[in-house]
């Protein structure tokens, strides 16, 4: 076969992605691969995933494929790790990574030993522990790396990715239902199958979807992410903190002085109109008409994770593949005017979280977009008979 260049090479690959996906083996099409493959670059295999979309193979396809074709193209991206400063977010990421593999070994060996020696269940609780603390290592790629990427055309790897950590978070929530209810014979089964997804999961990001991070997203934005990084928090490690950057130092956010904000029941500057808006107990979300996050408010104590990554970014690329479909009803039922409000209700972190949304409407009656308003009700649940008099200042 002649050597394949540019869109004759990515034809070719496409073609033979596709010939897995009808059934043929990997070993049958493994030197075709091997001559098509040359220096093919992660990024190139992000856009050839995204274009198999496009063209009508399921995301669930893709990660199957994704998987098989991982198994061939491992000899070529081994080494396509990026290097990153200690400071940087990939390499925080792949430094957890590390972190999170070990610990889901030590919780594997933990469920063995507990297979034969109950009395080793407090082990296995406190490995599990630091396993459910990683948390923020998932909510970070949501919520800045996967916004970042999308604003560059990479939409279908984050996509993919964002699957797989609910199918991490899924064991993990097994695990632990197993363990409330005592079922310590399923450890193992358990335990080697997160170890696995998560294997499985951090080689495609390390080789893959980082490295395409790295040749798409420009050094000013890594720093901007960094910083939401830090907003969030860390697991595994502390990272060291970002350097300053040329011209950084005293650096402070530009802020437009002078002039009000006039409304028909009264006026505002605009360092009063942020402070009120933070200063409400709701968290509010703005998402225009044409599905774009343009606004969110800054509590104190947020319920769910904003960052400023989210805005610009589609609404239907803020929520797992898995509930997009809902998000989709409801903006539909907006403009169509045949809701005005949709609300949930849900336990989260101890706390009853009540999520509602409201279509918001200019002053000719044209759609202007949705309010999504997110309340703490934990304690307001609980009021009981009236309370007249002010507390005392504690």
């Amino acid at each position: 076969m002649s050597e394949l260049i540019g869109n004759s090479r990515k034809d070719a690959l496409k073609a033979l992605l596709r010939r897995l996906h009808a059934g043929e083996s990997p070993e049958s099409l493994a030197e075709e691969f091997a001559e098509i493959l040359g220096d093919v670059s992660p990024l190139e295999i992000a856009r050839i995933e995204q274009e198999l979309v496009r063209e009508g193979i399921p995301r669930e396809e893709i990660r199957k494929l994704c998987e098989v074709h991982l198994a061939l193209f491992r000899r070529s991206l081994e080494g396509a790790e990026p290097i990153a400063p200690p400071w940087h977010p990939v390499h925080i990421l792949m430094a957890e990574h590390r972190h999170m593999i070990e610990a889901g070994k030590a919780l594997l060996e933990a469920a063995k030993a507990l297979d034969v020696a109950p009395e080793k269940g407090e082990e296995f609780r406190g490995i599990f522990e630091k396993l459910l603390a990683t948390e923020s290592h998932y909510t970070r790629e949501e919520n800045v790396l996967f916004p970042y990427l999308e604003k560059h055309g990479i939409t279908e790897p984050p996509a993919v990715m964002w699957m797989e950590h609910d199918q991490i978070r899924a064991i993990k929530k097994a695990i632990k239902g197993a363990l409330e209810r005592g079922e310590e014979a399923r450890m193992v089964e358990l335990s080697q199958g997160l170890l696995e997804a998560m294997m499985s999961h951090f080689y495609k990001e390390n080789n893959i979807l980082f490295p395409t991070a790295m040749e798409v997203i420009g050094e000013g934005e890594w720093r901007d992410i960094r910083a939401e990084f830090d907003g969030i928090g860390y697991c595994c490690i502390t990272p060291p903190p970002m350097p300053a950057g040329r011209g950084e130092e005293g650096k402070t956010r530009e802020v437009k002085e002078g002039g009000e904000i006039e409304l028909p029941t009264g006026k505002f500057t605009l360092e009063e109109l942020e402070a009120i808006l933070n200063t409400l107990p709701v968290d509010i979300t703005f998402v225009d008409k044409d599905d774009t996050v343009r606004y969110f408010n800054e509590t104190r104590d947020r319920a769910f994770v904003r960052t400023k990554a989210v805005l610009g970014r589609k609404v239907q690329n803020c929520h797992p593949q898995k509930s997009v479909h809902i998000v989709e009803r409801i903006l539909e039922d907006f403009r169509n005017k045949r809701r005005d409000v949709a609300e949930f209700w849900i336990n989260h972190g101890g706390r009853l979280i009540y999520i509602r949304y409201f279509p918001v409407w200019g002053r000719n009656g044209e759609y202007l977009g949705v309010i999504e308003v997110t309340q703490d009700v934990t304690g307001i649940k609980g009021l009981e008979g009236e309370k007249r008099l002010l507390d005392e200042p504690s």
